[in-house]
């Protein structure tokens, strides 16, 4: 029986972790939690979101700019993350908005696809 979700995965080049801590740790606010000493070794890094996982890993020649594979965030104050992202001068695309939520798209400084969403109706979700 699957129970849960743990984590999700998405990926940066080798070598960019540091730029990558700059927009999820530092913009986004998230925070960084230590990887198993086993796994410490293949770059990447781990973040906490609630009782849940992104787990940033490496990978090169990838071109995550073409795919409709993402990750959503629930968030609180939508207008204020639109703000954030303005200020550091990432493109915001408008969803098709469905009923009950509010909901943008972007793509991280690697591009990979992120979803920002508040709920209006927790009962819809």
């Amino acid at each position: 029986m699957i129970v849960g979700i743990h984590h999700a995965q998405i990926t940066i080049p080798m070598g960019a972790e540091e730029q990558a801590r700059e927009f999820y740790c530092g913009h986004l606010r998230l925070t960084e939690i230590v990887k198993p000493e086993e796994l410490a070794g293949r770059g990447g890094f781990w973040l906490a979101i609630g009782d849940l996982q992104l787990h940033i890993g490496t990978e090169d020649n990838i071109e995550r700019s073409n795919t409709k594979a993402h990750v959503a965030f629930t968030v609180e104050k939508l207008d204020h993350w639109r703000e954030v992202l303005n200020t550091i001068d990432v493109a915001i695309t408008d969803g098709i908005q469905i009923p009950g939520v509010r909901r943008f798209e972007f793509r991280d400084p690697f591009g990979n696809r992120i979803e920002f969403l508040e709920l209006l109706d927790q009962k819809l979700f």
